[in-house]
């Protein structure tokens, strides 16, 4: 283990907190309504109902029922906390030596330890997690969407399953366990985020905004009978752009850009989630 200066829940200032929430809060505000496009492109997911045969529906809500699962229990869904805080103490390791801090680093980090690291070392890490992450998704975009329609079925849980981990991987880097009950319903939160109109984000906004209070929390719990919902609307928002993959051979190259962009609008509103609830916490923490 490595003995420089030990690190506190105050590695950052007041005031460095407050300009990083001020940023997350310009973003929150950037959110904007679905344009034009995007509403009416939910439609044909009716019409895509009614092409696809019996037998991939069926395999469509078996997935998504196991996508569901993940609520209750972690399921197949479950990343490797190990990995991810080896790659935190990587880049704290790299930033000390550059003398940007002086944190002790436990070796291996732990997932307690990892949560006063500085902010600056988690959005790195998030921000490599996520390239990495978006790179898998378009190549995984690329495959399903080379076979037309009976890949499409294997692409939209393959891609729900890849962007719930994607928010785990996030949820350590900033020093949460999504082994918990409890932050699973923050990652379906942040899920609920990124496919969510401007109402649905203000509503997502507003149900995290004092996540850590216990009222609050029990009220979290109590939704989680809404996750079929959430599901349900994050694979409507796939809408107009799916139906170009269903073109055998050309549907590679829509894939691959629709995934893409669809890993990184979640890893977006994971990572501003997180990274604002981490600091509001050490706000707290240094006001006290």
């Amino acid at each position: 283990m490595s003995n420089p200066m030990p690190i506190g829940p105050n590695s950052e200032t007041q005031e460095e907190l407050r300009v990083m929430l001020k940023e997350i809060e310009s973003w929150e505000k950037s959110q904007k309504d679905l344009w034009f496009w995007e509403k009416i492109g939910r439609l044909p997911f009716m019409l895509l109902d009614r092409l696809t045969p019996k037998f991939i529906q069926k395999k469509l809500g078996q997935a998504m029922d196991e996508i569901g699962g993940f609520v209750q229990t972690g399921g197949q869904y479950l990343i490797s906390e190990s990995a991810v805080l080896s790659k935190l103490r990587s880049e704290a390791v790299r930033r000390a030596g550059d003398g940007a801090s002086h944190v002790e680093i436990e070796d291996p980090l732990t997932l307690e330890s990892a949560r006063h690291l500085p902010i600056t070392v988690m959005d790195k890490t998030s921000d490599e997690l996520v390239q990495s992450r978006a790179a898998f998704a378009t190549a995984q975009g690329a495959t399903t969407g080379f076979g037309g329609l009976f890949t499409l079925a294997i692409d939209i849980p393959a891609i729900l399953g890849l962007s719930l981990k994607t928010i785990q991987e996030i949820a350590i880097t900033y020093g949460y366990d999504p082994k918990e009950k409890l932050e699973r319903i923050f990652v379906i939160k942040c899920l609920q985020f990124a496919s969510a109109d401007i109402v649905g984000k203000k509503a997502v906004l507003e149900d995290l905004a004092d996540f850590g209070n216990e009222n609050r929390q029990r009220e979290s719990l109590s939704q989680l009978q809404g996750w079929r919902e959430v599901i349900a609307s994050y694979r409507d928002n796939f809408g107009w752009k799916k139906l170009f993959q269903l073109v055998p051979v050309a549907g590679a190259l829509f894939g691959a850009i629709i995934n893409r962009g669809t890993l990184q609008d979640v890893a977006e509103a994971a990572t501003m989630l997180y990274r604002k609830r981490r600091i509001l916490e050490r706000l707290r923490e240094l006001e006290a």
